[in-house]
Order: C-alpha cells, then structure tokens, then sequence
C-alpha cells in the first residue's frame, strides 16, 4: 500500500508514495445516456433538486419514536414524507438538507403536535398512507407538492408559528 513521503519509515522497507494517475487528453463531455445535458428540467412533479439530497433520510431517522401518530398512521409513512419534504425545502436554498428542515416538515403536517386538529388527521391518514414504499412517488409528491415553497422559504420558528395559527394556511390541498 502506498503511503505518502512523509510517513517515517524503516530503511529496511521498500515503500512506493502516492503518485496522480496519468493525465487524459481532451475534455469531458456528457455523452453518456444518462448524463444531463443541458439545465435541469423543471415541470410539474419533477421536484426541486438540491445538492446530497439523500441525508434527508438520515435525518428523518433521527425522529424516531419522537412523531406524534394517531391510530391508523405509520412512523415510516410520516418520516419518508417529512423527508421528501425537507429535501424540497434544501432544494429551495441550494443546500444540502439540514435538521431543520425535516423539523419544519414534520412541524407543517402536525406530527410534532401532541393533539393535532382531528381534521388535519384524517387528511394526513389518507395522504400518509403507506407513501413510505417506493411504488408511491406520485402520493409522496402530492404530499410535498401541497406545502407551499412560499412557506418552505421561510424560517423555521415562522413555519412552526404558521401552523400554530392554522394548518390550513400552510398547506395546499388542491395540489
């Protein structure tokens, strides 16, 4: 294993350090057949792409046992929305996602509430429901499409007092 010049070594030993494989001549070009060219489209359903947009998965698993259910709703089903949310919200910022993101989202659907109004429940039992399974993006969607980027724009104490003075405000349900 190679190991770089200034690692003190035995004379004894033959050691090789680091050296940049060899330069190619030309430039790059995106021909390959999944390669970008060009803008990212932007359109109806397409999301809002962002840099590691991944993480929001950790995140989300961070606030396990912490999301307030009511019967008939699922842990996985609130945190995998949560999390497509907040990668929306980073997306808008061209950031990666934060804690803070997943804390809004949770925050503007109620699972942060201890005693959510009973129709913004139903809603979310119908809307939540089993969006954790890959073979639902077009559910998750709806359920990231309905919260405003307006809203997502803002902090995250201004996103929690939102909700506290309606849920309704904050969330678009003809999306």
């Amino acid at each position: 294993m190679g190991a770089p010049e200034f690692v003190p070594t035995s004379r004894a030993d033959t050691t090789r350090s680091y050296s940049s494989p060899p330069r190619r001549a030309g430039s790059w070009n995106a021909n390959r057949p999944g390669d970008l060219v060009g803008r990212q489209p932007e359109g109806d359903r397409l999301g809002t792409p962002g840099p590691d947009q991944g993480y929001a998965l950790t995140l989300a698993a961070r606030f396990e046992g912490r999301v307030k259910l009511a019967e008939g709703e699922h842990e996985a089903d609130a945190l995998a929305g949560a999390a497509a949310i907040a990668m929306k919200r980073s997306g808008l910022f061209g950031r990666a996602p934060v804690i803070f993101d997943v804390e809004a989202a949770l925050a503007v659907w109620g699972f942060l509430d201890p005693r959510p109004d009973p129709a913004l429940v139903e809603v979310r039992r119908e809307w939540f429901e089993e969006i954790a399974h890959d073979h639902h993006y077009m559910e998750r969607r709806r359920v990231v499409d309905a919260v405003p980027a307006e809203l997502l724009r803002q902090s995250h104490d201004d996103i929690e007092v939102a909700y506290a003075e309606g849920w309704r405000d904050c969330l678009d349900l003809e999306a």
